[in-house]
């Protein structure tokens, strides 16, 4: 009986329908094969990654890490010496300009003779005498930075460094195993020369003696650290770094689910519709004695099966769509978080099986409510003629439906759930399966109320359409949900291009805007250039802006600090602002502005007074407005350049936005720059219009 009933519920019609069968499963494939594919680039970075900041680690138990800007190096002899400490070991840590193109080099000083105990690869491995690390123009490549520059032992590499070139040697390479990202190792003391950073350091990594308590150190060391400097496991290190990633990769992997969601409702309607036509197969077989839990098993066996052919095929693509963009595009997904990260893919066997039981999953709950139907129809009303035009639309669906809909709009209102916006998917999930719940009322009242002279083959469609409305209405649910779904992202997309759009208009008010280098932290402008620079003819006004990164809080990502020139007074005229805005009082500390995400993640509220680690010691700031900041997703805070220079004496700039004076004509003015700096210095000039055009055509 069993077997019959499975040839004539599952196993027939689909080998009689395979058109529709391989559709099911190809929608189902289609969600799972951009879900595998995403998740395996996104965890093979994310484990790179991991790996790299290991590798640096090497063997320290715990590591002092500070802004990029760097801490006095006097602070490291004082931490060498804490009870507790066997070894430490202080780096300087940078990105380095290259003076030709784009690039940059991720370069690391070490002392080497406590290195070796730490980080033995970096500093013994591979080809060049050990002796050449301590020559002040020395530098070894890791393997893969070898290979991306084109360079061999020996040859020369040009750095920048403010405007000026710094040339070093290629003293030896490091065996492919001792670091497999793009790196650069110098001597602590020559990088600290060369790159104009005496007397810095920004990390120092720590080894404990044995029987020591990592927290009672770590808790010491606190003490110890000046403002912004805080002391983290390397474990806490590494997550800290992939912190900042961890949105947007769920954001990518909720853009696969979406397209799963998506196969399930095609399932859903394809389901629907065959179980209709099987009407009277299904009440015979009742009828003849098969129960409705052996019907109910068998169909939803059917769409089990359909799940598992869609999720094989889906896996399969997946991973040779993410081999593929390994291969040739490499981890970086478009957000620039893994830029230039090279690695090989990450196959997990527990990862493709919960795909694998996505698939089934989708594929089991777009069968479920069909199955549930079609097995719980008495079968006296299924073997009656027209049941399949007489079925009217539930109630208890439309009730499940404006239920569905209601709690998806009231999650709209949930705030984020540890910086994710968890309530938000389920809001999306739930207003998509509450429309597909209502959707056969509503065009039962729609169809209902045409009233239309039309042709006879016309006219008999739409009298179809009106005395089948539930089936209409099934068949074009997953047009619903998808093209809802493609609505969705249009708006979105196009809503936040006009946001950008109005927003690079307010941010950019100059005509011409010059960067010291296009990439990397050791180009800027000294005070020497600053002065070249407004004193041009045809300069009618410069204004210069510093950034730094600030570690508000051990755990969190860096934000970014702008000290820029401004006029607290009319502060709305330069910045974006967001709500009202909060003058400091006469005598209270001056004013910064933080970006929305500061504000969120850090509790600050226009009117607030709070302290940064800019100077030593901790200073009190007032938190004079909120605005809105499109350019950089870990967050940035506002404040004048002369209250930063009178507090840190930094009297350096990255940026500089110019206003050319009446007549005066663009590219004659990036002439007179280039000039005034330096014939062969990379700055990066740009008109406020091509920053436009480059930042929209991302859209």
């Amino acid at each position: 009986m069993i077997g019959a009933a499975w040839q004539a519920l599952v196993s027939g019609p689909l080998r009689a329908t395979p058109g529709r069968t391989l559709l099911a499963a190809l929608a189902i494939a289609a969600g799972i094969a951009l879900g595998v594919a995403v998740h395996l680039i996104n965890a093979s970075a994310a484990a790179e990654f991991r790996r790299a900041a290991m590798q640096l680690a090497g063997a320290a138990d715990l590591v002092v890490r500070g802004p990029r800007a760097g801490f006095d190096e006097s602070l490291y002899p004082r931490i060498a010496t804490l009870p507790g400490i066997a070894l430490a070991s202080p780096v300087l840590e940078l990105t380095a300009s290259r003076s030709s193109g784009n690039e940059s080099l991720k370069v690391v000083g070490l002392d080497a003779l406590r290195a070796w105990q730490l980080q033995p690869a970096l500093v013994a491995g591979g080809a060049g005498p050990a002796a050449d690390l301590f020559d002040a123009d020395a530098i070894r490549l890791s393997a893969a930075a070898a290979r991306a520059l084109g360079v061999a032992t020996g040859d020369r590499l040009d750095f920048q460094v403010g405007t000026a070139t710094v040339r070093l040697r290629v003293s030896g390479i490091l065996a492919d195993g001792a670091y497999r990202q793009q790196l650069g190792v110098m001597d602590i003391a020559a990088a600290q020369w060369r790159f104009d950073r005496i007397g810095q350091l920004n990390r120092i990594d720590i080894r404990l003696q044995p029987g020591a308590d990592p927290r009672t150190v770590q808790r010491a060391l606190q003490s110890l650290l000046p403002p912004g400097v805080y002391a983290l496991t390397p474990d806490a290190e590494n997550e800290r770094s992939v912190a900042l990633t961890r949105a947007y990769r769920l954001n990518l992997d909720m853009l696969a689910m979406i397209a799963l969601f998506t196969g399930a409702f095609l399932v859903f309607s394809t389901q629907v519709l065959a179980l209709l036509r099987r009407r009277t197969q299904i009440a015979l077989l009742r009828a003849l004695g098969l129960t409705r839990r052996t019907v109910l098993a068998l169909l939803l066996a059917e769409g089990g099966l359909i799940g598992f052919a869609g999720a094989a095929i889906g896996i399969a693509a997946g991973y040779v769509v993410a081999q593929q963009v390994l291969a040739f595009a490499g981890v970086d997904l478009g957000a620039g978080y893994f830029r230039m990260l090279q690695a090989d893919l990450l196959v997990e066997p527990g990862t493709l099986a919960t795909f694998l039981g996505l698939g089934i999953s989708f594929a089991l709950a777009g069968t479920a409510m069909p199955a549930w139907t079609a097995a719980h129809r008495p079968p006296a009303q299924g073997l009656h003629a027209g049941d399949a035009e007489n079925d009217p639309v539930s109630g208890t669906a439309v009730k499940t439906g404006l239920a569905t809909l209601a709690g998806g709009a009231g999650l709209l209102s949930l705030p984020p759930v540890q910086g994710l916006p968890l309530a938000g998917y389920v809001a999306i999930a739930l207003l998509l399966l509450g429309s597909v719940l209502v959707l056969p009322q509503v065009a039962t009242l729609l169809l209902a109320r045409i009233r239309l002279r039309l042709a006879m083959p016309h006219a008999l469609g739409l009298a179809q359409l009106q005395a089948t409305p539930r089936h209409a209405a099934i068949s074009i649910s997953a047009i619903l949900v998808s093209f809802s779904l493609v609505v969705a992202m249009l708006l979105m997309v196009t809503s936040f291009r006009t946001s950008l759009d109005d927003w690079l208009v307010r941010v950019l008010p100059a005509d011409v805007y010059l960067r010291a280098a296009a990439s990397g932290e050791t180009a800027y402008l000294g005070p020497v250039e600053q002065q070249r620079i407004a004193s041009l003819p045809g300069i009618a006004r410069a204004e210069f802006l510093r950034t730094q990164t600030l570690l508000l809080a051990p755990g969190r990502v860096p934000v970014t600090l702008i000290a820029r020139d401004l006029d607290a007074q009319h502060a709305s005229r330069t910045l974006p602002l967001v709500g009202t805005p909060m003058l400091p009082a006469p005598g209270a500390p001056p004013a910064i502005w933080v970006s929305e995400l500061v504000a969120d993640v850090y509790g600050m509220h226009p009117g607030q007074v709070v302290t940064l680690p800019v100077g030593d010691p901790l200073q009190p700031w007032t938190v004079a407005g909120v605005w809105r900041d499109y350019a950089r997703q870990n967050g940035a805070i506002v404040m004048d350049r002369s209250e930063y220079t009178a507090r840190t004496g930094d009297r350096l700039a990255n940026d500089v936005a110019l206003w050319l004076a009446p007549g005066a004509a663009p590219a004659a003015a990036a002439r007179d720059l280039r000039a005034a700096l330096r014939s062969d210095a990379p700055v990066e000039i740009t008109s406020a219009a091509e920053i436009r055009r480059l930042s929209l055509a991302i859209f």
